[in-house]
């Protein structure tokens, strides 16, 4: 079980912890000191039972304020997920109705008719009509 030198208040503790969970334990060694140099810097020189006792109720407020706001998200979410999707927009698009088409074909067919009617001698040159 590894042993690992932790510095809190400016004092340094060895505290042993499980293979592989030394990084851990540093990263909390860490936030203790943040929250002892904070008092340190408030009260002053402060005895050290006092000292981490008090950095670790102010870690357990901080703890417990991220607990009250993830349970405020986690509801928060639930009730969104509980909440039916919103109704598919209706969009109406315009469509040209088969009578239309039908007279347009019609035209078209005349147009085309009345095309092979013309002689192409009879047409005239576009380089004629400058």
């Amino acid at each position: 079980m590894p042993e690992v030198t932790i510095e809190i208040g400016g004092r340094a503790f060895e505290v042993a912890c499980q293979a592989g969970e030394e990084p851990y334990l540093r990263a909390a060694a860490k936030m203790l000191d943040e929250e002892a140099a904070v008092l340190s810097a408030q009260v002053g020189r402060v005895p050290e039972a006092r000292m981490l006792l008090m950095a670790g109720l102010m870690l357990a407020d901080k703890t417990a304020n991220l607990q009250d706001r993830l349970a405020q998200a986690e509801a928060e979410l639930e009730t969104l997920r509980a909440t039916p999707a919103p109704a598919p927009e209706r969009i109406e698009v315009p469509v040209v109705p088969d009578a239309v088409v039908d007279t347009l074909s019609e035209i078209a067919a005349r147009a085309e008719a009345l095309a092979d009617t013309l002689d192409p001698a009879e047409t005239l040159d576009p380089a004629e009509t400058r």
